[in-house]
């Protein structure tokens, strides 16, 4: 008799198991790495929102703009455009003056939605907004099982420029 082979199966996991910042931050690294992501032309030079002061300082803001929402559609579906502006929204300052909650940019929002669709990631739901098709649930628990065990996964890092390998 030959030597007994163990065969261990990896532990599915879904997006609910694991720490959202590092799935954020491999699923932007998964979007910029296939390249099939659509970035606007205007994404280097505009605020994502009236209340905030300057752009963006990481080039590729979109990225993780984009996988926070698809993580978000995700977890509470359906969501509009108009909801996605609520959820990154914030505080306006307004000098001396109380400050007020602000919707984010719309536009960025959409882009990132109209992105997504293209992805065949997320659908038009019927009675409105967009849900997370079945594709798209399984490429983000996939990369979430590869978070969970640390196998294969490279985090997005702004402070590092993502080099992407054509061998």
């Amino acid at each position: 008799m030959g030597p007994k082979v163990v065969v261990k199966k990896m532990k599915g996991a879904t997006v609910k198991d694991v720490d959202q910042a590092k799935f954020v931050r491999a699923l932007a690294a998964f979007l910029k790495k296939s390249g099939k992501l659509k970035v606007p032309d205007w994404v280097d030079c505009v605020k994502t929102g009236r209340f905030k002061e300057l752009a963006p300082f990481d080039p590729d803001w979109f990225y993780t703009r984009t996988a926070s929402v698809i993580r978000h559609i995700y977890m509470r579906s359906p969501v509009g455009i108009r909801t996605m502006a609520k959820i990154f929204g914030g505080r306006k300052r307004n000098g001396v003056r109380p400050s007020h909650f602000c919707r984010s940019s719309a536009s960025i929002a959409r882009k990132s939605l109209q992105a997504l669709e293209q992805l065949k990631m997320i659908q038009k739901h019927s009675s409105g907004g967009r849900v997370i098709t079945s594709q798209g649930r399984q490429d983000l628990d996939r990369i979430a099982t590869q978070i969970k065990n640390k196998t294969n996964v490279k985090l997005f890092d702004p402070q590092q420029p993502l080099v992407i390998s054509t061998q």
